[in-house]
């Protein structure tokens, strides 16, 4: 088995491919990457077993054989990175070694059998829809950050995908704080409302896929019980998907909220970012207090240090003092893009609902207050 291949055609998706390969692994196998070779064409799959990912790419094959081999993931991608831009490489499979040239470089890397490679085992696809790509990247940019990390309540450690006839929903909390956007799908569902939960390394990978600026580009979802299947371009996605019942999130979401408050996003972004540098470093609490026409936000720690900001905003009712995390309400201003932001409370024991200031936008999030 031999081929080549232009260092640059190669590198993204060996790089994007190889995210799904975990560093420390039960099986040897698992840390390697399966290169299926047929005619023109260079298959790469990376997976462990919950996420596999596969990218496609043309190559120079002189005898147009077939073939497959797997190489160790993260060595072949440091060969790549740290050769010359322009150069080309030579792969040459034979038993249980593989031959890496470019130029008067050489590396003899060990393999492993390519027939002992295994992949997600998945289920019929029983429904898809079209997303463009460039809005299903910010969805899940707008959305990812509050995914729970390694909550006992396995369900948080994913994001909710909640699919109408028009619109695909994603959300995603931590118990603390709660993230909703939507995204327009270019083709009407002909299915009834579907949820399933991603796991968190599933929606991270995913979102790696998609770079791509153009405007027409798209990404297609399958969908079926067990698993999800993305397919961007020349680059093929598939996760399981995560067994469990995602908590019913509308009944978080605030009612009733009589305090809304506009405020520069800049601006309240970096009050908070400076009052954190002295906040408590293990509970990052601030009080939020807020009169006609101003918010203060104020921080302490336990070396009695103290830092405090006022802003002006426009809201015009009683005062009000509540405490937040000042890292979640960072957050948020972070992905939140309009020039303005509106902040809706109630009274000092509800939680606040964050959106942008143009009431177009289909993001909102929802902090909850913390006892300072």
């Amino acid at each position: 088995m031999k081929f080549s291949v232009q260092r640059e055609a190669l590198l993204r998706p060996l790089t994007i491919v190889a995210g799904a390969v975990e560093r420390r692994q039960t099986m040897p196998i698992l840390s390697n990457m399966l290169f299926k070779l047929d005619g023109q064409k260079l298959l790469i799959t990376g997976t462990d077993l919950e996420v596999e990912l596969t990218a496609q790419l043309a190559v120079e094959n002189d005898t147009q054989t077939k073939g497959a081999v797997t190489i160790p993931a993260r060595k072949i991608v440091d060969i790549c990175k740290s050769l010359p831009d322009d150069s080309e490489i030579k792969f040459t499979a034979d038993d249980n070694k593989v031959v890496v040239q470019s130029g008067r470089s050489r590396f003899s890397l060990a393999s492993l059998p390519a027939a002992d490679f295994p992949s997600v085992q998945r289920d019929k696809s029983s429904f898809s829809v079209t997303v463009p790509q460039k809005e299903f990247g910010e969805l899940i940019h707008k959305t990812a950050f509050s995914m729970a990390q390694q909550d006992v309540r396995y369900y948080l450690n994913g994001m909710l995908w909640e699919l109408t006839e028009q619109n695909l929903r994603a959300v995603a909390t931590d118990g603390h704080r709660l993230a909703i956007a939507d995204v327009h799908l270019t083709k009407p569902s002909s299915q009834a409302q579907q949820q399933i939960i991603v796991p968190r390394k599933g929606v991270l990978e995913l979102a790696r896929l998609l770079t791509d600026d153009d405007e027409s580009a798209t990404i297609d979802l399958e969908f079926s019980a067990n698993h999800i299947r993305a397919a961007a371009g020349d680059l093929v996605f598939v996760s399981k998907l995560v067994d469990g019942k995602f908590p019913d999130y509308k009944r978080v979401l605030p009612k009733g909220g009589d305090k809304k408050v506009l405020a520069d996003r800049q601006d309240l972004k970096a009050a908070l970012s400076r009052t954190a540098i002295l906040s408590n470093e293990k509970f990052r609490g601030v009080r939020f207090m807020l009169e006609s026409g101003t918010v203060g936000v104020q921080a302490n720690n336990p070396e009695q240090e103290e830092a405090s900001e006022e802003i002006s905003v426009d809201y015009q009712g009683d005062s009000l003092e509540m405490g937040f995390n000042v890292s979640y309400l960072i957050d948020v201003l972070g992905v939140l893009s309009a020039d303005s932001i509106s902040i809706t409370l109630s009274d000092s024991n509800s939680s606040a609902l964050v959106q942008d200031g143009d009431p177009g936008n289909n993001a909102m999030y929802v902090v909850m207050p913390m006892r300072l």
